[in-house]
């Protein structure tokens, strides 16, 4: 067992997007193996992640700070510290953060890791395989594509 304390992580546990959203991948620090725990940061006006859904992987929300736009299964609602939200596996899950607010935003992000996931990106019609790392849109396997939503 390792206890680890937020304000004295190991390097490389928090990874740095473009500086405009930062992950803490604490789960995986500490050793986890089938969940992952990680909190995300983001910078005002941006976003967590692309729009997107996975076929096997449930995920947990808690805003720790700030406030944001949550894109859910194609609504727009308002969250803010103390707000919560599981999203169960499913194509019809499709989520994203938005910052909204003017300090950063940062986010409690627990989910399981699971083999076989398939995540789809419905704003593009894109379809990652993470454990063949392919990505897939109906013309066929796309070589240029990014998961970066910040560029």
């Amino acid at each position: 067992m390792q206890i680890l304390n937020m304000n004295e992580l190991p390097e490389g546990v928090e990874v740095n997007y473009l500086d405009k959203a930062r992950t803490a991948y604490l789960g995986k620090a500490a050793g986890s193996e089938k969940m992952y725990v990680n909190i995300d940061k983001i910078e005002p006006g941006q976003k967590s992640c692309k729009y997107h859904s996975h076929a096997r992987q449930e995920e947990f929300f808690l805003i720790l700070k700030g406030a944001a736009t949550l894109r859910y299964d194609g609504e727009e609602y308002l969250v803010k510290k103390g707000d919560f939200v599981a999203k169960p596996a499913g194509k019809q899950h499709a989520h994203q953060f938005i910052n909204s607010g003017e300090e950063v935003l940062e986010i409690l992000d627990v989910g399981l890791n699971v083999a076989n996931d398939i995540t789809y990106y419905p704003d593009e019609a894109v379809y990652y395989l993470p454990d063949e790392e392919k990505v897939f849109s109906e013309q066929g396997e796309l070589k240029e594509w990014t998961s970066e939503p910040n560029e």
